[in-house]
């Protein structure tokens, strides 16, 4: 059964705890902030579940090949001392990692990440992973951040390994360069209906050079047909959102209104899966609101499936 699907948990230990494990637990560990000699242990931890840590991965992978810097954050690990057990990125999302089986252990390590959350104050726009990390990440953080503006508690985490169960549509393809006076708008209205506000309504430079950079490095697709005038415009569009560890996680679907209720997301994403697993990663993932039933029957139909849930918190 592919390792994507069945996770070996880390901290899993057959002949017992290791010398020095109940020493260790008689004091509460803190974290560390880790360097770059830090990270392929730190991407070690992560690909024990690649799917569910696809986000900080893709971070981690940046900051190794070309520093913190390149990766715009940094990264905490779990305990303070020793082999790594967890590890949280800390950049435009704060994405903890905590593949670890016993419950004292796992709770200790994310109210270790909130302490130095904490003291570094909120600089990112949400909390996003793995649902129990995410949440009791933000249990611990929310008596001294700001209010959240949304939490959203229930994402399920899907994911396809396999060709698509339906028929991709042939019109969907990456968009080039010279297209991102389209591509643009509709990253945007995407957001702005998923999110609630618009990312580009201070300037928002930096979400354009985001959705640059996708299309760039061949991670943004489109199905384009004309609108009434005969000019191209953008009927389907997603993204790869974030790719490491053999996964690429899709984010950003999104159909123009006119031409929902036609199944071109389900053909749309069939199209995504096909090319992304041929050329990007093996296997595809993503996550959804459950209240969004309508996606995730989508998302079923094109022969995705739950492997583990999802929590965000924005602000």
């Amino acid at each position: 059964m592919a390792r994507w699907r069945t996770p070996v948990p880390a901290g899993a230990r057959p002949d017992g705890p290791r010398p020095g494990d109940l020493a260790r637990r008689e004091r509460r560990d803190t974290a560390r902030s880790l360097t770059r000699e830090d990270l392929t242990q730190a991407l070690a931890v992560c690909a024990v579940d690649p799917v569910a840590s696809v986000l900080a991965a893709a971070r981690l992978e940046i900051a190794l090949r070309s520093g913190f810097g390149a990766a715009a954050g940094q990264a905490w690990g779990f305990p303070d001392a020793g082999p790594l057990e967890a590890v949280c990125w800390a950049g435009a999302n704060l994405v903890p990692v905590v593949p670890i089986t016993d419950p004292e252990r796992r709770a200790q390590a994310v109210a270790a990440f909130a302490d130095v959350a904490r003291m570094h104050g909120r600089r990112s726009s949400s909390i996003v992973g793995e649902q129990w990390a995410a949440l009791t990440l933000w249990e611990h953080l929310s008596p001294h951040w700001p209010p959240a503006r949304d939490v959203r508690a229930d994402q399920p985490s899907m994911a396809i390994g396999t060709a698509p169960a339906l028929p991709p549509e042939p019109t969907v393809r990456r968009s080039v360069p010279t297209e991102l006076g389209l591509v643009l708008p509709a990253c945007v209205r995407m957001f702005t209906e998923e999110v609630g506000y618009s990312p580009v309504a201070s300037g928002g430079s930096a979400y354009a050079e985001r959705v640059r950079s996708l299309i760039t490095e061949g991670r943004s697709f489109v199905r384009m047909v004309p609108d009434v005038g005969g000019r191209p415009a953008i009927a389907f569009k997603a993204e790869l959102g974030a790719v490491a560890g053999g996964v690429a996680q899709v984010q950003g679907v999104w159909v123009e209104p006119a031409f929902r209720g036609r199944g071109w997301s389900e053909s749309g994403m069939a199209a995504v899966v096909e090319a992304t697993r041929a050329t990007v990663a093996p296997v595809v993932s993503l996550y959804v609101n459950a209240y969004n039933e309508r996606a995730v029957a989508a998302y079923r139909r094109v022969g995705f499936e739950q492997v583990g849930t999802f929590a965000t918190v924005l602000f």
